[in-house]
């Protein structure tokens, strides 16, 4: 049977015959957040509980299946220590250039969709799924798979970094070299070249990490064990260093030890993803029946024969005896039932010391709290412990057919799997408590430097493309860098950089240009009189946009009329160019004018309001709109491609004479009733087509004077009819309410012969 989270209530006993799930995949309650109102301790003793209650019943379906369990252990010890969740931690450094990963010295940039940057080691190594400052996901970086990102240098900042901090540069290639040492296995080469940067700079804790894993691929663990208690002495809140020795834990054996860690690191950074797949992973193996006989922990790699009888030691002096698990009371039931792999296995595990071993801890910091102090209350810790042993008479276990059968209580397998998961459950939610809130003191901070005045040159700063400063500037996949607007311009005209002619087409498809933030942050900073000047500049331009009097962008294609839509395929790089325009300004709005062979477009048009624009992959775009006011152009003109008018608005002469005003009535009763009879004599097949384009006949309006251009069902009229549309500009630019009424009978007079013939 898979592993079928349950919610809150545990069910005794599955649902159905005994071979079969229960009805329906319940899932685990997703782990709380601040704010959220909910009790973390509750919710972790329920959702243990639940792990448990499914453990019992059957094997796990994957390690993913722990993911919830394994974010409530970290969430109820980051709140039970009082923790933010600030995703600034780490190894941080002072300076400009700094990380969003691993908050060091950011070598070799690389800019991800979202806009934040990362030094090229974080990305590589998929240290997490997403951004740490926004929560956007990250693709993986590199490989074979499609969805792939490809790790390419920012130029810009890569640039920058060179020209301000060479130096950190140069140790940042130092490590690029190493990684690439240890990626091809030649471990004595990268052991070499690491001790001998070190020789050169010892206190750079980046090249110890090299070393460390150096170590650990030629086998020498308490060497590398060392490095990395020598960092985490240095830099106890940087999560990476204590998944490495987490890591090293477990390959050597000591796998107690290696889950804590990996646990204080998500607890530091809650999305390190290599740690939670850790932690799942290593729980999700534990807990598998096919184990039921193996050791919790295997052979430690380093317990040689003339080791083997000595306690090993990891930077603190503890005794053989502080490394025994010493069962409680409850966990101690079955007594000789427990089988011997597992209590032996048990008493091999090494006590929690590891985390921090450079400071001496208390003896009863070690792993035999499972037993003496546990997250919960002794209360409560017994009454889930009696939950989690004794959930109905009789007990769920696996056969080697796979089939569920029931077993009676007491049964020397289903004891065992039910005492290793209660054990290492416990393990979990006991071994967050020993963490010590020394570990989460601020971390030595590494200065890089600053940035002497004469090396800060606006020159730097300049989009290729405009050759001003960069205003919203934006990275592409290949690591170019322009202004947003710029870089819209030309995706315009051709799908690829403009620098290095590489293909943007998925770029371009995604629509997403984010903001370099690093890059903007830098120039905020360190020119701001520059970016005023520039803002102020854009905010003209902005202003000149918006005007909808003065220079009104034109779309020269087909009539419009007021209240009617007028769906549009924009394609041209000029219209691209136009209609985002005209949404960036707010004012959502242009005008439309048929060609004129003379003038270029015609004197009379109707303004078009954007509703919604749908973007194509290849960048064009479908353009719902609907017509607004009628205007006469007053001037022409012409801006980037697109012609622009400087116009007048158009509005009907009202009636104010009563006997006027009553004939005119009558003429709309009239004319409406024509243009209703004119419709329903359609054909079927034409009168489908009318209503899916332009929608039903607008209803007769009580007030014909209300609206100044008219009532709307005269302009939807105009629209659907089949005349020329010179014709259906003069009505167009009519003011006189009755003269149009009386041109439209006219047209549907002329129509209704040909229907009666």
């Amino acid at each position: 049977m898979a592993f079928s989270p349950v919610g809150s209530e545990v069910s005794p006993e599955p649902s159905g015959s005994p071979g079969e799930e229960a009805d329906g995949e319940r899932e685990l309650p997703p782990p709380p957040r601040p704010g959220e109102g909910l009790v973390p301790g509750s919710r972790l003793k329920e959702v243990v509980g639940a792990s448990l209650a499914s453990l019992c019943l059957g094997p796990l379906a994957g390690p993913q299946r722990l993911g919830t369990l394994v974010d409530c252990l970290v969430l109820n010890y980051r709140l039970r220590q009082g923790l933010g969740w600030s995703r600034d931690g780490g190894a941080e450094t002072q300076g400009p250039l700094r990380c969003c990963g691993c908050g060091r010295f950011l070598g070799e940039p690389v800019t991800v969709p979202c806009g934040h940057t990362y030094c090229r080691r974080c990305l590589r190594r998929e240290l997490r799924a997403r951004c740490r400052r926004c929560r956007d996901r990250l693709l993986p970086a590199g490989g074979t798979s499609p969805a792939a990102a490809p790790l390419r240098t920012s130029v810009v900042l890569n640039q920058l970094a060179e020209k301000w901090f060479p130096g950190e540069c140069e140790k940042a290639r130092t490590g690029s070299r190493l990684e690439e040492l240890l990626a091809q296995g030649r471990f004595r080469e990268a052991l070499a070249a690491a001790s001998q940067a070190l020789r050169a700079d010892s206190s750079d804790l980046m090249l110890r990490i090299y070393r460390a894993e150096s170590y650990v691929g030629l086998q020498e663990y308490k060497t590398a064990i060392e490095d990395l208690n020598f960092v985490i002495s240095k830099m106890p809140n940087w999560p990476e260093v204590y998944f490495q020795k987490g890591k090293v834990l477990q390959d050597s054996g000591f796998v107690g030890d290696a889950l804590q860690l990996f646990l204080q690191c998500l607890a530091l950074d809650e999305d390190f993803l290599p740690a939670k797949l850790e932690v799942e992973r290593t729980l999700c193996d534990v807990l598998s029946p096919e184990k039921l006989g193996e050791s919790l922990l295997k052979e430690p790699a380093w317990n040689s024969p003339h080791t083997r009888n000595k306690p090993f030691i990891l930077g603190s002096e503890v005794t053989e005896s502080d490394c025994n698990l010493q069962l409680c009371p409850e966990q101690s039931l079955g007594g000789s039932e427990v089988p011997e792999p597992v209590s032996g296995s048990l008493n091999r595990a090494r006590s929690a010391h590891a985390l921090n071993s450079t400071k001496d801890l208390a003896k009863e910091d070690g792993l035999k709290r499972v037993s003496s102090e546990p997250l919960l209350s002794g209360q409560e810790k017994g009454a889930l412990l009696k939950r989690k042993l004794s959930f109905s008479e009789q007990d769920t276990v696996v056969c080697e057919d796979g089939r569920n059968k029931h077993k009676k209580q007491g049964g020397k397998q289903s004891f065992t799997l039910k005492f290793k998961a209660s054990t290492v459950l416990c393990l979990s939610l006991s071994i967050l408590s020993c963490f010590s809130l020394e570990s989460t003191k601020r971390d030595v901070t590494l200065p890089f430097g600053t940035i002497p005045g004469d090396l800060i040159d606006v020159s730097d700063f300049e989009c290729s493309l405009c050759m001003r400063l960069f205003f919203e500037p934006v990275t592409t996949p290949c690591g170019h860098t322009f202004c947003k607007g710029c870089l819209e311009r030309c995706l315009d005209h051709a799908p690829q950089c403009p620098l290095c002619k590489e293909s943007l087409k998925e770029y371009l498809a995604s629509r997403k240009y984010s903001i370099t933030e690093l890059l903007e942050e830098l120039i905020m900073k360190y020119l701001s009189d520059e970016l005023y000047e520039r803002k102020r500049i854009h905010a003209e331009e902005t202003a000149e946009h918006s005007n909808l009097t003065k220079n009104v962008p034109m779309f020269v294609c087909t009539m419009a009329y007021p209240t009617v839509p007028c769906p549009l395929h924009v394609f041209e790089p000029r219209y691209r160019l136009m209609i985002r325009r005209s949404m960036e300004t707010g004012t959502k709005q242009f005008g439309m004018c048929i060609s004129d062979s003379q003038n270029g477009f015609a004197d009379y048009g109707c303004m078009l309001q954007i509703r919604n624009v749908h973007f194509l992959p290849d960048g064009r775009s479908v353009v719902d709109t609907v017509g607004g006011k009628r205007f006469r152009v007053l001037r022409r003109g012409m801006k980037d491609g697109y012609c622009t008018a400087d116009i007048e608005y158009l509005e009907d002469v009202k009636v104010a004479d009563e006997e006027e005003l009553k004939k005119l009535r009558e003429l709309h009763n009239f004319v409406y009733s024509q243009a209703c009879s004119w419709f329903q004599n359609l054909r079927n097949k034409f009168r489908t087509q009318i209503l899916q384009h332009f929608g039903p006949m607008p209803d007769r309006e009580e007030n014909i004077q209300a609206m100044p251009n008219g009532p709307a069902w005269c302009w939807w009229l105009l629209a659907v009819l089949p005349v020329d549309p010179r014709y259906q500009l003069s009505v167009l630019s009519m003011m006189s309410l009755k003269d149009r009424l009386i041109k439209i009978q006219h047209i549907l007079t002329y129509f209704s012969r040909d229907q009666s013939k």
